[in-house]
C-alpha cells in the first residue's frame, strides 16, 4: 500500500484518529459529539485509554467482559468517511509493513445519536433503531453505486418526482441480529434517512428560500412494503454502507428529541440521551447486544 494512500504519522498511528490498532476495541460506539464520550464511558467498568484529536475523541475499556471503545465522528457522513476507513484500516492492515492482513477483525459499531421524527405519532424521548438508511448525500455513490438501485431508493426518488437538484437516493440495511436485539429491547423500528446537513437538507429555512419541492410532510407519506421513514439524521447511511462495504455489523439507535411534523421538542433531551446510553451499555454488559 503506498505511503499516500494508508497515511500514517511519525509515531505510526493511523493519519486522522491518531491511534494505533491497540488502542481500539471490536466493539465500537460512535457519537458525533466529542463532549458525549465521556457521558458514554462513564458507564464502562474501567477506561483504559483516552485520546482527542480535533473532533475526533475516542475512550477504551472494559465493560463487563466485554472490550470496548467510544468514539465521536463529528457531524455528517464525509466525517463518517474517515473514521470508518482508519478504524477498519487499524484491524486490516500491519500498520508496519503496509500489507493486508490475511485475516481481518469483524468489528461492530453501535450509533447513539439525537434525531427529529417526521411520523407524527413517534413520542418525543423514545428510542428508533433503524432497520435500514436511505442516504441524500453522495458518500456511498463511490463505494457502491447499486446501493442507488435498490427498489426503496428508486421507489423513493419517483414519490419525490425524480428531482434533478438533489443525489439520487441510497439506501442501506443495518445488520439484522443487531436489529432484532434493540427490538427486543423495546425499541420502535423504522428507516431513518440520512441528510447532507441539518437546515435546508432536512426542511429547515431559517432566512433562505425553499427550493426543493419535495418536504418533510411529502416524505413522511412515502411507503415500501408497510415501511414509512421515521426519522432524520446525518450519519447513518454511510455508517450502514461502509460497514456493509467492509464486512463489518452495524446498528444506529435514536433518541427522538423533536417531532417535525408535531413542531415540538423534548423538554428533558439530556434526560432522553442519558436514558438511551444506559439501555446501550447495559444490554452490551448483559450479552444481548
Amino acid at each position: 500500500m503506498n505511503a499516500s494512500e494508508l497515511i500514517l504519522n511519525d509515531d505510526g498511528s493511523i493519519y486522522h484518529l491518531g491511534i494505533r490498532p491497540e488502542h481500539c476495541a471490536p466493539i465500537i460506539i460512535t457519537v458525533g459529539d466529542p463532549e458525549r464520550v465521556p457521558t458514554v464511558s462513564q458507564f464502562f467498568d474501567r477506561i483504559d485509554f483516552r485520546h482527542q484529536r480535533r473532533e475526533i475523541c475516542i475512550h477504551t475499556g472494559k465493560l463487563g467482559n466485554q472490550s470496548i471503545s467510544v468514539i465521536s465522528t463529528g457531524m455528517g457522513t464525509d466525517n463518517i468517511d474517515i473514521v470508518f476507513n482508519e478504524i477498519d484500516a487499524l484491524f486490516s492492515f500491519d500498520l508496519n509493513t503496509g500489507k493486508p492482513l490475511h485475516s481481518p477483525t469483524p468489528l461492530t459499531f453501535i450509533r447513539l445519536g439525537t434525531s427529529g421524527a417526521i411520523q407524527a405519532d413517534i413520542a418525543l424521548d423514545s428510542l428508533v433503531v433503524a432497520k435500514g438508511a436511505i442516504g441524500f448525500d453522495n458518500l456511498m455513490h463511490y463505494y457502491d453505486p447499486k446501493m442507488s438501485d435498490h427498489p426503496l431508493a428508486e421507489s423513493l426518488h419517483a414519490h419525490m418526482g425524480n428531482p434533478k437538484k438533489i443525489n439520487h437516493p441510497y439506501y442501506a440495511l443495518g445488520d439484522e441480529s443487531l436489529l432484532a436485539a434493540c427490538i427486543d429491547l423495546g425499541m420502535q423500528q423504522g428507516i431513518i434517512a440520512t441528510n447532507a446537513g441539518f437546515y435546508a437538507p432536512q426542511g429547515r429555512h431559517l432566512r433562505t428560500q425553499k427550493v426543493v419541492d419535495s418536504d418533510n410532510h411529502h416524505l413522511s407519506q412515502f411507503k415500501y412494503n408497510n415501511s414509512v421513514i421515521t426519522n432524520f439524521d446525518m450519519e447513518t447511511a454511510g455508517i450502514y454502507g461502509l460497514s456493509r462495504v467492509l464486512g463489518h455489523k452495524a446498528i444506529s439507535v435514536s433518541a427522538i428529541l423533536a417531532n417535525r411534523i408535531n413542531g415540538t421538542f423534548s423538554k428533558n433531551p439530556d434526560q432522553a440521551v442519558h436514558e438511551m446510553i444506559a439501555t446501550v451499555t447495559s444490554a452490551i454488559k448483559e450479552g444481548k447486544l
